[in-house]
């Protein structure tokens, strides 16, 4: 087939739903209302436990069923008995046995709910929540990661790591803290729900509509999947938070059903610490070996994360130590450590974002041990194909991320002797790191109809948190059916559209997108074959290999005087549409090693006196393959450099031993970058393409922007005062 001309795909497209936004308009989840088909909704307002562990003894719900407009008090004493049917698809992912509302009286973590306040309006909700007496048996919980027996390890292996560490001539051995650190998207996790007899209809925060929402929703009620509409246009914010269906989602439903009415349950943001997911704390100690001239030969892991008692969760964090650099003996351990906490959830860089910290880190150190600059270190380690599979890289052009890194950021010009570099009162130092993320795709599909009068409508399930795949897909979209982006409506965040993966993990424009492309090229190839047979046509007889289409219009590519547009020939041929579906069935690692890679420069200024640290400048540059919207594009490097600034000196949970109770559940106390904390960010991005990752030759891009930025700010701040830190994040007291 032929290729189509490129006119909206690499271009800066603005949002098409940015006005939407930025007026109000665009509706989030309980945002929902008669417009919408919800009227007369109640709204519910969740009792959480006051206890770590334990169980509940009684309840005392007199006061709350008094007040005027309560219409219900919910607890697991009176509660319905749900299926809970065993969901083996995407949505519990973790062995275990995911939490059950209201099903028994055992509390497994402070915050679980413990029952629901429905009434009438929300103020009359809350306080009646308020004065839900609930005892209990308590008992001391278990939360200190530190101090809790772990899990049997996973584990990796090649060569002989421990044994090349040993007689090693030069010998790092470190270890590292990283705090738990939560999504805080500006949009709570909400719910709407109603049932019309037997179905079950959900306005809910979601990044995995299909997956993530309506098959867990009907495994819980045990009622077939199509049952359950889920409804999720916008979303405002997730970073992972919303990649499955949280209790309060089950509680809506629940208290839809017991009180016959439409119901309303927005999280409060405190509850958004306990009621739903974060990335989990980890101590991670690592054994780096080398020669003297900087020749990696062995590095040993042993990682260690919190995950709940109930749930076992664990991510990619081993990934990065496998095939970053070179070397011939790694050995790794991995093992999660229960706690009487909520379950942990993917963040943005799952896995990757803290294997990478510490490995980037450690290497910064080796270089300073050995004195050499930290670029020709990992130059020096770079490898020519995948040493955890030994397949060939799709790309991998980390050689050049350097390369142009080190020339834009001015990365040369740098005393590399550390804590010397000052302006007045500040220590000024530079840090760079290393970036990767997995590029992955999961299955997915998309509908794409041409209609008689030339404009095109695309459907697909997926979500859109903030990349702005409004915007993307019909970018590709336009140019597979050669129409502008102004012709071509994009539908998105509804089950009874056609299925996609989650929207995470920086997957959605390989899925989607390609199969939004594939479905496209099979609508172009349709208009041009019935154009090619029709002898009414300007196209009759030609081969449809030679025809290519522009703003709507088809014609010979090396004659566009000669063709026709898709509605002259439509309205013809008395065709009201052209429609087909796209079939996306994932991304397949047998053949090539395939992610996306980064270098990031950081430049910070430590207050000599109070430790403070202040980030100056900050430039990624990204191997990330085709970039769609390079508009959008910075707008995701500049909030995944946001979030690794937060990881790096500002965010770190803080949880009470005596009863599991998290001190800081809010964003007064849990310190978050604002504008004051962010300096000038600046991302580019290498041309190219990786056709053998997908058909659009992209990477993704929203993870890895966060990936190497926590590293190169601590190897920056290293540099500044010539103190290494290894708890994360680094705050001004450990500076002092």
């Amino acid at each position: 087939m032929t290729l189509q001309p490129q006119t909206a795909v690499g271009t800066p497209q603005s949002r098409v739903d940015g006005r939407l936004k930025v007026t109000g308009q665009a509706p989030y989840a309980a945002d929902h209302g008669p417009d919408d088909g919800v009227s007369n909704v109640r709204f519910a307002v969740v009792v959480d436990s006051s206890v770590g562990r334990g169980r509940i003894t009684g309840f005392d719900t007199r006061a709350a069923l008094a007040q005027p407009g309560v219409l219900t008090v919910i607890h697991h004493g009176n509660s319905p008995r749900l299926p809970y049917v065993d969901n083996p698809g995407s949505n519990n992912p973790q062995p275990g046995t995911r939490l059950r509302v209201f099903q028994d009286d055992r509390v497994l973590f402070f915050g679980q709910p413990v029952a629901v306040v429905v009434a009438e309006t929300l103020e009359t909700a809350q306080h009646a929540a308020s004065l839900v007496g609930v005892t209990y048996a308590a008992e001391a919980p278990s939360t200190d990661l530190t101090r809790a027996p772990a899990d049997e390890p996973a584990s990796y292996a090649r060569g002989d790591a421990d044994n090349a560490w040993a007689q090693a001539p030069v010998r790092l051995d470190l270890s590292y803290r990283m705090a738990r650190n939560h999504h805080n998207p500006m949009e709570p996790h909400a719910t709407i729900a109603r049932w019309d007899g037997d179905n079950l209809t959900l306005w809910d925060k979601t990044q995995w509509v299909v997956g993530g929402t309506q098959q867990e929703v009907a495994a819980v009620f045990g009622i077939p999947q199509q049952s359950v509409r889920v409804i999720s246009p916008f979303v405002g914010g997730g970073f992972g938070s919303g990649l499955r269906a949280w209790p309060h989602t089950t509680i809506a439903a629940l208290a839809a059903r017991v009180t016959g009415q439409p119901v309303k349950l927005v999280l409060s943001r405190r509850q958004l610490y306990f009621g739903t997911g974060y990335r989990p704390a980890y101590t991670y100690a690592l054994k780096v070996a080398s020669d003297r001239r900087g020749q990696l030969t062995a590095m040993v892991h042993d990682v260690k994360s919190e995950t709940s008692s109930y749930e076992k969760f664990t991510e990619a964090v081993l990934l990065p130590g496998q095939m970053l650099y070179s070397m011939p003996h790694v050995r790794q351990a991995y093992s999660t450590v229960p706690l009487d906490v909520n379950t942990p959830i993917w963040m943005r860089g799952p896995g990757f974002a803290t294997g990478v910290h510490v490995i980037e880190c450690a290497l910064d150190e080796l270089a300073h041990e050995l004195r050499i600059d930290p670029i020709e270190l990992r130059l020096r380690n770079e490898p020519g194909k995948d040493p955890s599979t030994g397949l060939p890289f799709s790309t991998r052009r980390l050689r050049e991320c350097y390369t142009v890194g080190a020339r834009e950021f001015g990365w040369h010009g740098r005393n590399p002797k550390p804590g010397v570099t000052r302006d007045g009162d500040w220590l000024i130092g530079t840090g760079m790191a290393a970036a990767v993320y997995d590029t992955g795709g999961f299955p997915a599909q998309a509908h794409v109809r041409l209609h008689a009068d030339g404009t095109a409508l695309v459907q697909a399930a997926t979500s859109d948190m903030g990349p702005g795949t409004y915007t993307s897909m019909p970018q590709v979209a336009a140019d597979a059916l050669g129409l502008t982006m102004q012709t071509v409506t994009f539908r998105l965040g509804d089950s009874v559209m056609p299925p996609t993966g989650p929207h995470g993990g920086s997957t959605t424009m390989a899925s989607v997108g390609t199969a939004i492309q594939l479905g496209s090229d099979q609508v172009r190839s349709q208009a041009i074959t019935l154009a090619v047979n029709d002898s009414r046509s300007p196209l009759h007889g030609v081969r449809p290999e030679d025809v290519i289409v522009r703003k709507g219009r088809m014609h010979l590519k090396n004659d566009p005087t000669r063709g026709e547009s898709y509605q002259q020939l439509l309205t013809r041929n008395q065709r009201p549409h052209l429609e087909a579906i796209g079939t996306y069935t994932g991304a397949v690692h047998d053949r090539f090693s395939m992610s996306a890679y980064g270098a990031v420069f950081a430049e910070v200024a430590v207050d000599a006196r109070l430790g403070i640290v202040r980030l100056r400048r900050m430039l990624g540059v990204y191997d990330a393959g085709k970039i769609v919207n390079p508009k959008l594009a910075d707008s995701q490097a500049i909030g995944g450099m946001v979030g690794g600034i937060g990881q790096a000196l500002l965010e770190h949970t803080v949880t009470d031993p005596r009863d599991g109770r998290i001190a800081n559940a809010n964003l007064a106390d849990y310190l978050v970058p604002v504008n004051a904390d962010i300096p000038n960010l600046q991302a580019i991005y290498l041309n190219g393409n990786d056709p053998e990752t997908n058909p659009l030759g992209v990477k993704g891009l929203g993870e890895i922007t966060l990936v190497g930025v926590a590293p190169a700010i601590a190897n920056a701040v290293f540099h500044a005062t010539g103190r290494r830190l290894r708890d994360f994040p680094i705050t001004a007291e450990a500076l002092l």
